[in-house]
This record gives structure tokens, sequence and C-alpha cells, in this order.
């Protein structure tokens, strides 16, 4: 059965994976807390009080009900949205995650001002939809909801990396999501395959109910840990 898993799933498996738990002991350590990792980012958050709002919330709670979702460090509700487009972060000084022409040294503060003098009069892009397809323990996987939409958010990650002047090498493929939690440890086989059925079930359930997931405007934010994203700046 385990062979049936798809990949999305096999990274938190015990038995499955030898692979490192990616970002424990810098985002956050065993013991349940967040470390302080600062950076900026552009993300769109949820639309506060709306219905997809609700179902996404509802969805994070099944998830906390599942078998050893003790082993999840989970964000707080008021902290979750989409990324848009990575910014800089302070573990990871380093091309090409950095623009060339600035030192890999200069404090994330410096970077942040920098970035938010160089938004000034920013021409967003078209506005786009999104919906759910699928879930992981980390979270909901999302994508535009037609080629307009993802166009349009393709569109949006070209435009700010001229701005931030670099892109990562997922640029052109990278996954949008909506982080819940974060792997303290692996789950034992019985309880991935209970996971399997479970985000099934809790995808199917939040496209009925919520078709479209309702974002608010892209905003450039700052950030000292994964709790709390500070809009600086709207770009709308």
């Amino acid at each position: 059965m385990l062979n049936t898993l798809p990949d999305t799933l096999k990274e938190f498996s015990e038995t499955l994976s030898s692979e490192p738990i990616r970002h424990l002991g810098t985002r956050y350590n065993e013991q349940g807390q967040f470390l302080r990792e600062p950076g900026n980012t552009v993300v769109c958050h949820l639309v506060k009080g709306s219905l997809s709002e609700a179902a996404v919330l509802d969805a994070r709670r099944r998830m906390m009900a599942l078998p050893e979702s003790e082993k999840l460090l989970f964000t707080p509700e008021s902290s979750l949205h989409m990324t848009l487009f990575q910014g800089i972060i302070e573990y990871r000084r380093r091309l090409p995650y950095w623009p060339e022409d600035l030192p890999l040294e200069t404090p994330i503060d410096d970077m942040t001002a920098f970035y938010l003098e160089r938004l000034k009069g920013f021409q967003p892009c078209e506005p786009f939809k999104i919906g759910v397809v699928n879930a992981t323990p980390n979270g909901l996987g999302v994508e535009g909801l037609g080629e307009a939409d993802r166009a349009a958010m393709q569109a949006w990650r070209d435009r700010l990396a001229d701005v931030f002047g670099y892109r990562h090498p997922d640029h052109d493929r990278y996954s949008f999501h909506i982080t819940f939690a974060y792997l303290m440890e692996k789950f034992s086989d019985e309880a991935l395959l209970a996971w399997r059925r479970g985000l099934d079930e809790i995808v199917e359930e939040l496209r009925e109910r919520s078709p479209v997931i309702e974002l608010m405007p892209p905003a450039f934010c700052a950030f000292e840990d994964m709790k709390h994203f500070e809009e600086r700046l709207v770009l709308d």
C-alpha cells in the first residue's frame, strides 16, 4: 500500500524517506517552537471573514484531527497566505537567491527598505483566482483556476523577479501553496495511510464548499518568523 502513495506524501514517511526534515533546526525546532528567520516576501493573505476562509480553516482543523498530527507544528490561523514570490531570507544568503548587485551580508532590514523603494510605482498585473488542487500534511496545494489565471500569476512572478533582481531555480515551476504546518517528526506507515484517505476527503470537500479561495491583493511583507507576515506595501 505504501508504494501507491503519491510522491507528495512519501517525504513524510519514516520508512520511505531517509532525507532530513527540511527547515527543522533553522525555521523551528523539535520542541515545537518557531525560530527567528527574518526575511521578506510577496504574499496574498486570505480574505478575513469570507466563506472560503472558513472552508480553509475547517480543512486545517480536520488535518489537526488526523493521526499523529502532534508531529506537526501548525502556524497561526492569522498567518495563512499564498506566497506569490519568494523574497530573501536570513538562512539563504547565496546566489541565485539573492540579487547579484548587492552584498550577501546586507542586513535583512536594509534589504527590505531597498525593495520598498524599488516597489514604489510598481504596476500590478492582472488579478487572478485560485483553487485547491491537492493537500499534504504541510497544507494545501493551489493553482490558478484557468489558463488566464495561471498566466497572470506567472506574469506577477516575472515582473517581481525583475524588481527583486533574481530568479530562483524553480521560478517557472513553482508550486503555489497555503502552508498549515511544518513536520517535526516523520509519520508511521499506518498514520500516513490514514492521512492519504483523510487528505483526499478534505480536498474534495473544500472544492465543493469553495471552488475559489478568496485572496487579498499581493502585498510585500516583512517577517521575523513564520508566525506573522507584516504587510509593508500592498501592490494593487
